[in-house]
């Protein structure tokens, strides 16, 4: 009887510590103390009490919630400002339970902080004195990562999250339904994690040029904030949210999905992997591999293009005051190595949608016959400036042909550098880097109206 007890009571301490994960798991997240403290009994409290009940009722209210709620109650230097979001894969019901909830453990786990973000598997929350509502800035993050890392191609496994980061983050900016919500799955990347899981959201009261930047800015930041190898991680702030794991952690169907890049035949010694992700990285292998096809399909008809590109340069080398080397390899003036190929020109469609906004009216420079001329930034904080070929123009496809050869293989103080080309569906773009004065790009490649910037 005694021994059987024992058992009994052995084998209750081991479920108990296999569910110890689950119940860490499951427990909020907090970051606290951000604006000071109140007091007991104050208006602060007050004004925090009425309206916690308020966003635990409007969160799930109306046909097609949202299963969003913002809200400010009372004046300065008692005012509170307060915003909560529940993740789209989850019915109004929940959510409503899940902000309640939150709220609570909010003035429990931070009691009497003016400024709290707290986050649960499903919602978060952010409240404080200062009025970040009027912002469209991702304040209140907070970070999260799984402790589990990847032991094997780490390098590979990052491109694989970029990629899958970036196509989840287009897809939930562009979303058109009243939950800017995404979920995206890449398959085949190995034996042992055959699929990646990725989400993101933003609150419903962005724009879509406002969605892209904030969800851009999230990406641009991903291998700043969590290391190359972890397993999963995500990060929640006031206006969007991502998140990538190893496992499937939504409760939908996945929205969209990515084939993994193939795994080199030679196996070689894989690079000691950056920090940060590569620049403008591919979604997947097969998109890279047609993208440096297109490029070489247009280089080998243009060969006659070379003699026009030679009488130029000879006419730069008169006017200079001695003798300079020829032009080598394709350089970058921000990279001292040459480019190894022309595929390194290669910049994806997604991530000059981010950095322009979606191709925003407001960062139009400029238009002519060829097409429309755009400002915009990359992840890593170049500016740019991207020059969209009309899809009906021919002639605009003869000057991106030129350009492709000319702007790559000339260097001259007034010529703006080409920092990438992007040849997708049916886009054909020249991305330059941005420079605020005319330059000799428009003597080149003709003249076009530009905005005062």
């Amino acid at each position: 009887m005694c021994r059987g007890l024992l058992l009994l009571r052995v084998h209750a301490a081991l479920l108990l510590l296999a569910a110890l994960p689950l119940l860490i798991a499951g427990q909020p997240w907090q970051i606290c103390g951000e604006n000071g403290n109140y007091t007991a009994n104050s208006t602060y409290q007050a004004n925090l009490k009425q309206l916690a009940a308020a966003l635990t009722k409007n969160v799930s209210s109306g046909t097609g919630s949202r299963l969003f709620a913002s809200g400010a109650v009372g004046t300065v230097p008692d005012a509170v400002y307060a915003l909560a979001l529940c993740r789209g894969d989850i019915n109004a019901s929940a959510c409503a339970a899940c902000v309640g909830t939150i709220l609570q453990d909010a003035q429990q786990l931070c009691p009497y902080d003016k400024g709290v973000s707290i986050v649960y598997d499903s919602c978060y929350l952010r409240f404080s004195n200062l009025d970040f509502l009027s912002s469209t800035d991702n304040s209140g993050v907070v970070d999260l990562y799984n402790t589990g890392t990847i032991s094997g191609d780490v390098g590979r496994y990052d491109r694989a999250v970029t990629g899958l980061l970036n196509a989840t983050a287009r897809y939930a900016a562009d979303n058109t339904s009243s939950r800017l919500f995404a979920t995206g799955v890449m398959v085949g990347f190995d034996a042992q994690f055959p699929k990646i899981y990725a989400m993101a959201q933003c609150t419903p009261d962005l724009s879509p040029a406002q969605r892209g930047r904030c969800l851009g800015g999230m990406v641009g930041r991903w291998w700043q904030t969590f290391e190359p190898n972890t397993q999963g991680a995500r990060s929640v702030g006031a206006r969007c949210n991502m998140r990538v794991e190893l496992y499937s952690f939504y409760n939908v169907p996945s929205m969209l999905q990515l084939q993994a890049e193939a795994v080199a035949p030679s196996p070689s010694p894989a690079p000691a992997p950056a920090r940060k992700p590569p620049a403008v990285p591919g979604t997947t292998g097969g998109k890279r591999r047609n993208g440096a096809g297109k490029v070489l399909a247009i280089v080998i008809p243009i060969v006659a293009a070379v003699l026009a590109a030679t009488v130029i340069g000879i006419c730069f080398w008169r006017r200079r005051p001695e003798k300079t080397p020829s032009p080598g390899p394709l350089r970058s003036a921000s990279r001292s190595a040459d480019f190894e190929s022309i595929e390194s020109l290669i910049l994806d469609l997604s991530t000059l949608r981010i950095a322009t906004d979606n191709f925003s009216e407001n960062n139009k420079l400029g238009e002519g016959g060829f097409g429309v001329v755009y400002k915009g930034s990359l992840p890593h904080g170049e500016d740019i400036a991207v020059k969209r070929l009309s899809q009906s123009s021919v002639q605009g496809m003869g000057e991106l042909k030129n350009e492709l050869v000319l702007v790559a293989k000339l260097q001259h103080k007034n010529l703006v550098r080409l920092v990438g080309v992007c040849l997708e569906g049916h886009e054909r773009m020249l991305v330059y880097e941005y420079m605020p004065n005319r330059s000799l790009d428009t003597i080149l490649f003709g003249a076009f109206s530009l905005r005062a910037f």
